[in-house]
């Protein structure tokens, strides 16, 4: 009851209020002192999964690998623990944080739950199994990992979007037929980044100006991602451009549209207008065959972003942003290495994906 309370009752009224940013980011300044050093990694490579296992319970991870020990082993008892511990270190930063700054990182976080939905959806879509559903999910938005846990226990998708009927994203969950999964996780993107320029409104003070410039960050960087997946896999149809989201900071949509009918080449050479492409010239050329490369140096420029940021305005939401980017990217990389030893790659493959 109080879940739904919350999701019809919406946040506005939590807009009003003192906001301690400067309490707030103090605390996160000491929570980003101990996150793993860059030196770590390399360590972490040469252990066996049980080593990285004993490794984290050292560190942050100790009362997540506790807590789920007895339900899970060995890389899913990792899986687990590494998504627990990003769940209740978000909730922290929420409890923590007053008024507008609440505010605004509650509206941030909702991408979790959107994340979370996506996830069900698709596991419904494949026949996963709850436990393999559960697997992928953060409980890191306004959603309660038991109401998730219970809609990932739903038997049917439609199941899954009546329990949802009270949210705010039910609107675009009842056109689902189970046909148009990619459709509705696009309009479920979209109208996430809305919702969150919604919230912070008109950005007229430096520190609100500073988060837009942030979210357009992320923006731009989603979209050079979509384009180079798209122009990888020669697609050139106008009408991909949907799943491009609007509002970046200097990738204009048009200019994006455009890309779309040229071949990988043209597009590539396009990219050398704009100002993404020193970051990335260097891993891109007609003939690569992959784009993780790209992929991961893309990662790296939105951490390398937010943290200039951060320093420009630090009694702001930014560096908790900077921060909430850094734990992010430390459990891609454990998950990364975690689940690369235990299908076999080697060390340099997984190394490539690995964003330090």
């Amino acid at each position: 009851m109080r879940l739904l309370q919350r999701l019809k009752g919406g946040m506005g009224s939590q807009t009003q209020g003192h906001s301690n940013y400067a309490y707030t980011t103090a605390r996160v300044r000491a929570m980003k002192g101990k996150l793993l050093s860059k030196e770590t990694y390399p360590r972490l490579m040469n252990m066996q999964i049980s080593e990285i296992t004993r490794f984290i319970q050292e560190v942050e991870y100790k009362e997540d690998v506790d807590q789920l020990a007895r339900s899970y082993e060995d890389v899913d008892l990792i899986e687990h623990a590494l998504n627990r511990n990003l769940a209740v270190t978000f909730n922290k930063l929420l409890n923590i944080s007053e008024g507008e700054l609440n505010f605004l990182i509650s509206e941030y976080l909702k991408k979790y739950d959107i994340w979370n939905i996506k996830t069900i959806l698709r596991g419904k879509h494949c026949d996963a199994s709850t436990d393999d559903i559960l697997e992928s999910i953060v409980a890191a938005g306004r959603l309660t990992y038991t109401f998730t846990s219970e809609l990932a226990a739903k038997p049917t998708y439609e199941d899954v979007i009546a329990a949802l009927s009270a949210s705010e994203c039910y609107s675009i969950l009842k056109d689902y037929n189970g046909t148009n999964l990619s459709d509705i996780e696009n309009r479920l993107d979209k109208n996430y980044y809305y919702d969150l320029f919604q919230a912070i409104g008109d950005p007229k003070t430096k520190d609100r100006k500073l988060f837009t410039k942030f979210i357009q960050t992320d923006i731009d960087l989603k979209n050079l991602v979509t384009l180079f997946r798209l122009k990888r896999y020669g697609i050139t149809d106008p009408l991909m451009a949907d799943l491009l989201i609007e509002g970046g900071l200097k990738l204009h949509f048009k200019e994006m549209e455009r890309m779309l009918s040229l071949s990988f080449e043209d597009f590539l050479v396009q990219l050398e207008n704009t100002p993404y492409w020193e970051e990335i010239s260097d891993c891109c050329g007609p003939k690569m065959e992959s784009l993780i490369h790209v992929e991961t140096r893309l990662k790296k420029l939105r951490l390398k972003s937010a943290e200039s940021f951060s320093h420009v305005y630090p009694l702001s939401i930014v560096p908790i942003m900077d921060y909430i980017l850094s734990k992010e990217n430390e459990v891609s990389n454990l998950r990364m290495i975690v689940r690369g030893k235990e299908v076999g790659l080697s060390d340099e493959e997984i190394r490539d994906q690995l964003v330090i």
